[in-house]
């Protein structure tokens, strides 16, 4: 589009410029070195009006800067050239005549090629003179930046820059056009915000920033003038080096005295300006995910690159993407919570210092959106120096033997997340939550009732001769922690405590094929090849017989994630760590909404969810906890309505917790990421508790928030179907337990004699009295016929007595499939 007329002298001038620019004088003033060659010949050969006219320009490259999810706070900048265009407004009126007063007086009178800075460099060339003169535009000298930037090819950038007359020639052509389509300050302001000041800044904002900390709106006389002395020889006038700085001082002076030649300035004003010292910062902008703004924040900007990267809408290819990431000046609003991953990155250091070999991890999800809100460990996101290097020797004796170096304190690997070698980590009893889930879809209700025994012989196969055996025989033997029976159980109750052989039972009744489909639907991975084989073929899952315990690998971003899909009712989000993305014009792309969909019915995760209160010590008005809770200083620490459940592996060597609220999902797990078979423990034997950093992470996060309750499930799928069960007082024990199995229940004797009326040795009731769930487990109690009153039920359908200490989850080895 024309946006100035040329009157017409202004074209008479062009077309003189045309039949100058055909002969020898053109390739005489530029090229004085080879004015009476062939090549002078050539160039006047090519008829200027043949040459092309219409320049397509492609943008230069711009920086990509990641907000917090507030949209204010920067969590870091990404880009191949340090740039970011703006405005002439936006442009200090010094820098803008200092950059015309170093490269082209005539800028706002001649028509993009100044036919009299043509003449003057032709006479001077064929003077003799010591000093050659170019006769370079601003204009002309955007066209060549333009040009390098739009090619595709470095053959072609090279050709945009070589010292040719035909390379003359052709940007000539284009200024005189773009002079026309363009208004000088147009003209001006993409030049400013193309040309290259050293320093690795592109453009007068990025110059403004690495040499003097501000914005180019602020820059003073004697900075305009330095910054646009650089622009002819960025690396020799360089100011932050010693041998440049007096360099870039000569040429600054020189451009202040020609702001005074052209009344840019006065000569006070210039007198001041040459007297005020060089001062520079010299700074670079911080660059990718090791320099981000605040510290432990490299960790999700990281899982945010690897998301980038796996999208086919920024290209075709991973480097395709990477470079329009690091070149498309996106303005990127993450899902990072500034709050909870600041709260999450002092968690972690607390709980373990960046040099312990031993990881503490944390991964924040939000239900119903599957945004990550944080992402922390006790490690810094740096790779280590193989020169000087700072990391601690390799955990795993046989590595250490070898002079390898561990993880710690320095790794880039995506301990959170997964990928690049990391398959994750064994987050034992949290799993069994995926058992609950199976059971209740498969009509199975949360009061369902087994007598859960010291060791459970089951029907799963593992090595004959296994820890993981019952002695003697190839079948799978769990036990609970401590080894101790764990009595009559719902299934409330059993999540509380963490009963190993309620658990394995309950998978073996349902299918432990339903129970790993159940984890594949609400996102864990399986990156173990052996585990992938088995979760993805029935016939071996069928057989995966210490699944429930927690013997495959997961990672915290994964476990918070599969949580979360039940405190959103059931629905599942991938994970996501973009809530908005705008392009350099500001138009907001489709990409970073949320991908969710409907993966488990809302009566079936509200009722999981009603057992997970129990372990982290919260209770609705449905639950029948029980007197164990695992974790259950989450509640007294979080203060709002929660849900999670604590893990361990054998001999603690991992830790695993989630602790939920209706806004957020933490996971975390404690483990050696560099040798799974440490020796170190990580469960109950510290003095806070299982896995702290998780609910302090969540007690953080929470701060401010709303505290809102869990829906609790209906009555049908929390009591199932209920019948009355037959008063057997005063009968004898055969007689009883007849009684209660012809009702359709589970008959099971107590081993403890209670004070009763009725003759010694009798039934002196039934626990639970009343109703329970068709199918569960109804004890009898014997009576000691010390004519006592009668032992009131304790009102619980089936609850246990408080054992001495808290189950422990874990317990089970890798033995089923």
């Amino acid at each position: 589009m024309r946006k100035r007329d040329h009157n017409v002298l202004t074209n008479a001038a062009s077309l003189l410029i045309c039949g100058l620019l055909a002969g020898v004088v053109v390739a005489a003033a530029a090229f004085p070195a080879v004015a009476m060659s062939g090549l002078a010949a050539k160039a006047g050969a090519e008829t200027f009006g043949a040459l092309p006219k219409e320049l397509t320009v492609s943008r230069a490259p711009q920086i990509t800067t990641l907000y917090a999810s507030d949209g204010k706070t920067v969590v870091a900048t990404l880009y191949d050239e340090f740039r970011k265009d703006v405005k002439l407004a936006d442009i200090s009126p010094h820098m803008q005549k200092a950059i015309i007063a170093a490269e082209d007086h005539d800028f706002y009178k001649h028509n993009g090629v100044d036919i009299n800075g043509v003449a003057r460099a032709f006479i001077n060339n064929q003077s003799g003179a010591s000093s050659q003169q170019g006769a370079s535009t601003l204009t002309m000298q955007y066209v060549r930046l333009a040009i390098a930037y739009t090619a595709t090819h470095p053959a072609d950038v090279v050709a945009a820059t070589e010292d040719t007359s035909a390379r003359k020639l052709r940007e000539m052509r284009y200024a005189i056009q773009i002079d026309k389509e363009l208004s000088k300050d147009e003209i001006l302001e993409r030049y400013l915000n193309i040309a290259s000041f050293g320093n690795g800044a592109y453009g007068i904002y990025a110059a403004s920033r690495v040499y003097f900390q501000k914005s180019p709106k602020n820059l003073t006389i004697p900075e305009a003038a330095l910054l646009a002395g650089l622009v002819k020889a960025p690396t020799t006038n360089d100011p932050t080096t010693e041998s440049g700085e007096k360099l870039a001082l000569d040429r600054r002076n020189y451009v202040i005295d020609n702001m005074v030649k052209i009344g840019a300035i006065t000569k006070e004003e210039g007198e001041a300006a040459k007297a005020t010292p060089l001062n520079v910062a010299g700074k670079r902008q911080p660059n990718g995910c090791v320099a981000t703004n605040e510290k432990g924040w490299g960790f999700f900007c990281d899982y945010f690159y690897r998301w980038w990267l796996q999208q086919e809408t920024f290209g075709s290819t991973s480097y395709d993407r990477e470079r329009r990431l690091k070149s498309g000046g996106y303005s990127i609003i993450t899902t990072l919570d500034a709050q909870a991953q600041r709260g999450a990155d002092k968690a972690v250091r607390r709980a373990k210092s960046v040099n312990s070999k031993e990881a503490a991890m944390v991964a924040v999800v939000e239900p119903g959106s599957g945004r990550v809100r944080a992402l922390a460990v006790n490690r810094n996101f740096k790779l280590d120096d193989p020169k000087n290097p700072a990391n601690k020797p390799h955990s795993d004796p046989k590595q250490r033997k070898k002079g390898k170096r561990g993880n710690y304190p320095n790794t880039v690997n995506p301990l959170l997340t997964g990928g690049d070698g990391i398959v994750g980590y064994q987050a034992g009893s949290t799993f069994k939550i995926f058992t609950i889930v199976a059971a209740l879809e498969k009509g199975i209700p949360l009061s369902y009732t087994m007598n859960a025994p010291q060791t459970f012989r089951s029907e799963y196969i593992v090595e004959q001769g296994s820890p993981a055996a019952c002695p003697g025989t190839h079948f799978y033997c769990p036990t609970n922690s401590g080894k101790k029976a764990g009595g009559v159980q719902n299934m409330w109750s059993a999540f509380s405590a963490s009963i190993n052989t309620y658990f394995v039972p309950l998978q073996q009744q349902i299918g432990a094929e339903n129970v790993v489909d159940v984890a594949k639907r609400l996102g864990i991975q399986f990156r173990v090849s052996k585990e992938n084989q088995w979760a993805n073929n029935k016939e071996y899952a069928h057989d995966w017989g210490s699944f429930t315990l927690g013997v495959s690998a997961t990672t915290p971003l994964e476990l918070a994630n599969a949580y979360a899909t039940l405190a959103a009712d059931g629905k599942y989000c991938e994970p996501i760590p973009v809530q908005e993305i705008r392009d350099l014009d500001g138009k907001k792309l489709d990409i970073a909404n949320p991908r969710c969909e409907k993966r488990v019915s809302t009566e079936v995760a509200r009722a999981a969810v009603d057992a997970a209160r129990c372990p982290v010590g919260d209770n609705s008005p449905t639950t029948k906890c029980g007197g164990s809770r695992t974790a259950a200083r989450v509640k007294a620490e979080v203060k709002a309505p929660v849900a999670g459940k604590s893990g361990t592996t054998d001999s603690e060597k991992t830790s695993a917790l989630v602790a939920m609220t209706k806004q957020y999902a933490v996971a975390g797990i404690m483990a050696d990421p560099d040798w799974a078979q440490t020796n170190v423990k990580m469960g109950h034997e510290r003095p806070d508790g299982i896995n702290p950093p998780v609910w302090q992470t969540l007690r953080d996060a929470m701060k401010g928030k709303p505290r809102i309750d869990f829906e609790p499930p209906g009555k049908k799928i929390s009591e199932g179907d209920q019948r009355s069960i037959p008063d057997v007082k005063c009968q004898s024990v055969d007689t009883a337990r007849s009684r209660i199995r012809g009702a359709g229940f589970q008959a099971v004797v107590s081993d403890v004699r209670v004070a009763s009326s009725c003759p010694p040795g009798t039934a002196a009731g039934t626990s639970p009295s009343g109703r329970t769930i068709k199918g569960g487990v109804v004890t009898i109690q014997i009576s000691s016929g010390n004519g006592g009153g009668d032992q009131p039920d304790n009102g619980t359908s089936g609850q246990p007595p408080t054992p001495d200490r808290p189950g422990r989850p874990g317990g089970g080895r890798p033995g089923g499939g």
